[in-house]
Order: structure tokens, then sequence, then C-alpha cells
């Protein structure tokens, strides 16, 4: 581990204004009195955007706490029914509010609150008419990602800029404006980056019209024809046995998310090609130039405060103070759950990382400072240049800190990876390679029978997917933060700092050389974010909430497939035992070779639709009496039927019946085939086919019901009786069922096929697995509820179902 006190002073000509880091934390020089003056808020009315996001909260508690005679307005939107007063008044059960609210009591916490903070209900797009007697403005907002779609970056950030400004330039006001932009707003460079205005050409006007068309010119090229031809295409082959409607539902989501990727490989491209990192950055130059043209040449005041990677607070209002994951944090964890395998950083580079309640302290000293008109001024709140942290010393911190605390992975602790630096190349090579050793075994996967044994391994290489696509992404957009050769000039920041009287150095001052990094690291900044990771991790498993009791009530229904999921058998199975019991010796031979030609037909008309394969495999029955099919059903193949129960799905419905709950079994096959299991359920919905002189003709008398059928027929089944879906049940097994499972609020898949249990785990469903009982097992039979008076007797069961439903009921 590498210590604080032996980290070289870097040799650059601005470190030669700075002093060597001592062993200790170094106080800065007290200020003579007769040089304090506007150096702190005092009774001003300050007006603040983006209250709502991290620094914003920050600096919010920072006014009510340390500048009780200030008064803040701000800029809040109004979300759903909520009013923008409302979203401000809870805004009280934040954390970062907690020590502000305990030394002064609720009651008066509220009081001033009341009193002290107002919201101006409006958007950076629409600010509407700003109050005139506003002194500082601190334009705080702007987007939180590195790499959104192009014109949400230039909406947000240039666009916020442009409407604040122009709303300030229509009010009475002349406020102080302080805009906070990020040190990396210079692009991609080497060597020390000055406080001052950015050096660039680029007309931020036409990058903006451009960027708010680019949009539009995607959305078309979205709807072409061939990109629709390869949506539809796409989503037919994976999804094609849900249903038209649904295909036609992920081709929409993938043209969408198409249209999304679009934007941000614009963005990305674009910013790139201007000499900027990313979109962000990019965006946050042209705000700058937009605050400079818009306000400052107008004759206003402008500072602008430019912090680094901002993290977690060091001092107030609490050590660890955070609020969601920040800029490096995603890293950090990923490196700690070992996702990340080696990572393509220059060691020697610096991370320059700030404690949020430091750019909180120097913006809010910017704010007081006697600022000049049409004179803007430039603050790095930033640590590289006073207190480096290369990149290598940030890694032996989260080293020793995973090592040492090591994160849980369910069946012991993550063993975190080792670091060697190899090069941005080779850690490309092999990320590629991985990438195709993924795809390969995911394809295998998918084309082998579905059993747990499948599902599992489907699970480590979708866990080993999921890593790859997320080294891959902190690959793009980390790079350029982890192997920077910048150093951010902080003289204006460390005179302001010096301005400042000493009592005010000591309580809210932003003296960057007094960080002990590891000490940051170990003891405040590590816990705090993984803290919010075992809180972000409370979510009941699956498995346990499927456990769970169920509640009572009379206006839920639990709808249940038959085939593979209360039945360990399907159609095929079902006709081949029926035809074994029926079949003339004669017509073998005929029949087992008719079968096995037809085989390949039935596949391939089951991997298309499955009502289509009912259609074409029911064809079969055709000849069949009715009277004998009855015979076999109430004898040996209603046994074997029963036999093939699945007992943890009777088990299932026995709960729901018990809960009160509506229990309906809904199956595509005919009802002559369910008799078996009236008596377990409320209700059974089943087809029925034609029959001449109790023959049968081998079509159906209605559409099968399932996938989009079986959808809609439970919207009206729900509306008709009164259910509440959302807080209903189903269960399934086949990608087809995957339609009406998305309807009810608690789905569960059954011993799924590969392509609905990688539906259920990108959506948290409830996976179970429910195995056949042994050949010896009793079988499990029915007790009669409040809902029905079911029979008791398996072998000749008389219940007799509500005939309500689209579908026949038998």
């Amino acid at each position: 581990m590498t210590d604080a006190s032996k980290t070289p002073v870097r040799k650059t000509p601005l470190a030669a204004k700075v002093p060597a880091k001592a062993s200790t934390p170094r106080k800065p020089r007290a200020t003579p009195a007769a040089a304090v003056k506007n150096t702190i808020l005092t009774n001003e009315h300050v007006f603040i955007t983006g209250g709502t996001g991290f620094v914003g909260q920050a600096l919010l508690e920072r006014l009510l706490s340390s500048h009780p005679d200030t008064r803040m307005t701000l800029l809040v939107r109004g979300k759903g029914s909520l009013t923008g007063q409302a979203r401000l008044a809870g805004l009280l059960r934040k954390p970062v509010f907690k020590n502000w609210i305990e030394a002064i009591g609720e009651e008066e916490a509220h009081r001033q609150f009341a009193s002290r903070v107002t919201a101006h209900e409006g958007s950076l797009g629409n600010v509407g008419t700003l109050p005139d007697d506003i002194d500082v403005v601190i334009h705080s907002a702007s987007t939180v990602s590195f790499d959104p779609p192009i014109d949400e970056a230039f909406d947000t950030n240039v666009g916020g800029a442009h409407g604040v400004y122009g709303a300030l330039l229509a009010s009475k006001s002349t406020p102080h404006v302080v805009h906070i932009s990020t040190a990396y707003v210079g692009g991609i460079r080497k060597g020390i980056a000055p406080e001052a205005s950015l050096t660039h050409e680029v007309d931020w006007r036409a990058e903006y019209e451009a960027a708010k068309s680019a949009r539009i010119r995607v959305e078309l090229e979205s709807r072409q024809p061939e990109a629709l031809r390869a949506q539809l295409s796409a989503a037919k082959a994976r999804h094609g046995k849900t249903g038209p409607q649904a295909v036609a539902g992920f081709a929409e989501t993938a043209r969408n998310a198409w249209v999304r990727e679009r934007l941000v490989d614009y963005g990305r491209t674009r910013a790139e090609s201007l000499g900027w990192t990313d979109v962000y950055t990019l965006t946050k130059a042209f705000a700058e130039r937009a605050a400079e043209e818009l306000w400052a040449q107008s004759g206003h005041r402008l500072s602008i405060v430019r912090p680094s990677i901002i993290e977690s607070s060091l001092h107030h209002p609490f050590p660890g103070w955070i609020d969601g994951y920040k800029v490096a944090d995603p890293l950090i964890i990923a490196y700690g759950r070992g996702q990340l395998p080696d990572f393509p950083g220059l060691p020697d580079s610096i991370l320059d990382v700030i404690p949020v309640d430091f750019v909180v302290n120097a913006a809010l000293a910017v704010a007081a400072r006697d600022a000049q008109p049409n004179e803007p001024k430039y603050y790095h709140v930033s640590s590289g240049a006073s207190n480096p942290l290369p990149f290598h010393r940030m890694y032996e911190n989260v080293n020793r800190y995973f090592t040492e605390n090591p994160l849980p992975d369910g069946t012991g602790h993550i063993t975190v990876p080792l670091w060697r630096f190899p090069g941005g190349v080779r850690v490309e090579n092999a990320l590629a390679r991985r990438e195709k050793q993924a795809a390969t075994a995911e394809w295998l996967i998918e084309h082998l029978p579905t059993t747990p044994r499948t599902r599992a391994w489907l699970d480590v290489v979708t866990k080993g997917k999921h890593g790859l696509q997320k080294l891959r992404a902190f690959t793009e957009l980390y790079r350029a933060y982890v192997q920077t050769e910048i150093i951010f000039d902080d003289a204006n920041t460390r005179a302001l700092l010096l301005s400042l009287p000493e009592q005010i150095q000591e309580t809210e001052g932003f003296d960057v050389t007094e960080i002990d990094w590891e000490d940051y690291f170990q003891k405040v900044h590590f816990p705090a974010v993984t803290t919010l990771t075992r809180a972000f991790g409370k979510r009941p498993a699956a498995k346990e909430r499927a456990t769970r009791a169920l509640p009572l009530r009379s206006d839920v229904v639990a709808i249940f497939d038959l085939e593979g999921t209360v039945l360990e058998s399907n159609l095929v199975k079902q006709y081949l035992q029926l035809w074994a019991g029926s079949v003339p010796r004669k017509r073998v031979a005929h029949d087992l070779g008719n079968f096995a030609f037809s085989l390949p037909r039935y596949m391939r008309a089951e991997r298309r639709d499955r009502g289509e394969f009912i259609r074409t495999f029911m064809r079969r029955y055709k000849g069949f009496r009715v009277s004998e099919i009855e015979g076999l059903v109430s004898g040996s193949f209603g046994r074997a039927m029963l036999r093939r129960a699945l007992p943890d799905a009777l088990r299932r419905v026995q709960a729901h019946r018990d809960a009160g709950h509506r229990t309906v079994l809904v199956t595509g096959t005919i009802d002559l085939m369910v008799e078996p299991f009236l008596p377990y359920f409320d209700e059974v919905v089943a087809g029925s086919m034609h029959e001449r002189n109790g023959v049968l003709t081998g079509f159906l008398a209605d559409p099968p019901l399932v996938d989009e059928a079986r959808a809609a027929w439970l919207r009206h089944y729900a509306a008709k009786n009164g259910f509440d879906l959302e807080h209903s049940y189903g269960y399934g097994d086949s990608h087809a069922d995957l339609v009406w499972l998305q309807l009810l609020g608690n789905p569960s898949v059954v011993n799924p096929d590969i392509s609905l249990y990688r539906h259920a785990m990108e959506k948290h469903w409830n996976v179970l697995d429910w195995k056949r009982g042994s050949a010896t097992s009793k079988p499990i039979l029915p007790m009669p509820t409040n809902n029905t008076a079911a029979a008791t007797d398996t072998a000749a069961p008389q219940a007799t179902p509500s005939t309500e439903g689209v579908g026949q009921t038998s």
C-alpha cells in the first residue's frame, strides 16, 4: 500500500507553486481582518436549479444549517399529481437533512424550511417568470449521465442553460450567477488545464440545433422498410410463439432501443470529432459558452465552478453522505463484485476525486465573492494539482477494502481480481475473445433440451455476459478518466480559500491537501457505497417470494396452464397414450409411419406458433369415437394423467383455494382430455372438437386458447367477474405463456423453457421447479372449499365447473 506521505510531488510547472504533501494536514493561513469583506453569504435570496439532485441537496442543506438568514427559491417541476412545492417538502425526508433537523428539532426545522424555502414551479425548458429580488443564482442542474442520447444531453445541459439565462434576462433581477460545470469540460488534452474560458471556436448554437433535429432523422431512419423488416424478423425468430401482437410489440421495443443506441453513438462520435471525451463534457462546454455569451457579455456577474469527480462528503453533513451511486461508484462496486478482471487504465494517471462538501463550500464562497460585471472568473474544485491521486493508488485502496471486506455472493464471499494493467489493446482483445465465447455458449444452451441443469448453465453464461457488457460499457465510458494526463490548475480556488476568515476555512473550507486518501476511501467513501449496495439488494429473492403465505382475498384469480405446468405431459404424449389404447393392431405400423413422417412438420409449427401446432396436430384425432375416449379417460388414461400430475402444482392450487382465490385451469387441449382435473379447480377452460355421429372430425370448434387469445380471454374474464389482475396469480411453462402471464401482478414460471426463463430472470418473476412425484407416491386428493363442492373421488370425478369464459368449459 502506498503511504500518502510518500507520494512524490508531480514535476510540472504548476507543482512548483504547490507545497509537498505533509504527513499531517496543512492549515491555510489566517486572513487579515481588513480583508474580510464579501466572503460569506448573509441575507441573500438564492435561486437554485437542480436542487433535488446530489449537489443541489448539499447546497440547500448547507444554506439552511450554516447561513440562517438566507432565503432559497428552487426551480422544481411537478411530477405526476405532486406539485413542485409538495416535492420540495418531501426533501426533508432525505438523509442529508438529518443532522440539521436533530440539531434544531423537527418542528423548528419544518417551520424554517417552510419560511425560507420556496418552490418555483417550472422546468429548465420553461422557467417562467422569475422573482425580481434574486441576489445569487446557483445553476447546478444537468444530466447525470456520461453517455445519454445526443438530443437529451443538449436539451438538459445546453437548452437548460439557455432557458435559465433567458429567464434571468427577462426579469428585473441582476444576480451573481454561479454556474456549476465540470473540470473535464476542456475536452481531450494533456498537460495543465487553466482556470480560464475555454479556447474553441465551435458554434454551440448550430450544434444545439443539429442535436435537436437528430432524433427526427434517426426516427425516420428506423422506420425505413428494410430496418422494420430486420426488427420484425428478429422478433419473430425469438418471440414468434407469443403471438402477432406480442411480436409487433417486441419489434417496436427493439426499434426504440435501436433509436436510443443510435443517438447515444451520435453523441459520442460527435463529441470525439470535436475533441471532447463524451457528449456530457461537450454539452457542459457549450453550456459554459451560453452562460458567457447570454449572461456575462450582457454586463452581468458570472463565476464558473468546475468540480472534478464528485463523491461522498468528507465532513458535512456527515462523513460518507451520498445520494445514490456517483461517477466512480459503479466501477468500484463492479470491481468488488468480481466483474472487472482487468481494466485499461494507466496506473500513473491522475484520478481527480473531490468530496461533495468541498464543492458546496467552494461554490458558496464563490457566490459570496464580490464579482465584477462582464468579467467571468473560473474555479477548479479539484485535487489533482495539490493532492494527486494516481490511478494505481486508487486501485490499491479498492483492492485492499474488498479483500478485507468482501461482498457476499450467496454461497460465500467474492474474491476480487488482481489487476496487472496490461494496456488498453490487450484488455480489448481479451474482452472481444470472451464476448465471442459467451455468445457461442449461449447459442449451444438455447438448442439443448430445457432442464434445471441447462437453466443453471444459462444463469452462469448470462451472469458472465452481463459482466462482459459491464466491462465493455465501463471501458468505453471511463477510459478518458482513468487514462487522463490532465492536471487542473487550482490557483484561483486556493486563493479564494485563503481569502476566507480562519474560522470559515476550518468549518466550511475546501483545502484538498487535508484529504488523506487512504483514510477517506477505507473509512468514509467505500463503506458508504457498499452500504448503498446492500440497501439496493434487500429485495427478496423470487424463491422466497414464491413460498410466502398467500393473502386471503376473494377478488383475485389464479390461472394455471396444464401441459408442463400442472401435468408432466404434452399433447403428443397424450395422443400417443390414447392411440395406444384404441388403435387396431393392423393399423399400428401405418399410423406410426405416418406419425414419424409428420413429426418435422409438427416441430416447425410449434416453433412458429403454438396455435398453429395445436390445430395441425389435433387433426390426428379425426375418426376417434367420443365414447371410446371417454371410456379411456375415466379409466386407464385418466389414472395415468393423474400419476403424471405435479404434486407441487396440485398443492399450490389447493393453497389458492384455501386463501379464497378463484382457481382456473386453462388449456389448449380439448375438453375430453381434462376430465380427471375437474375436482381440483374451481373452473376448467378448454377447447372442443367438432364431432359427427359421435366421431371426431379433427377440426376444433374454437381457435386454440393460447398466447394472445388466452390474454384476451383473461382480460374479458377478469372484467366480467370483477377480479383484480394486479393482485392475481399465473403459472405457465412456455414462452407462448408470456403474453398472458405479464397481465398478472404475480406471475410464476414453472419448469420454463429457455426463452421464458430468460424473460422471467430479466423481469424478476418467480421461477419454480416442480418435480413429478415418485411412482409409489399417493395421489393428492382435491379438498372441497367454499368456492366449489368438488368431488374427492379422482377416479370418477363428478364436479361440474362454470361455463363462463370464451373457450368451452368442461
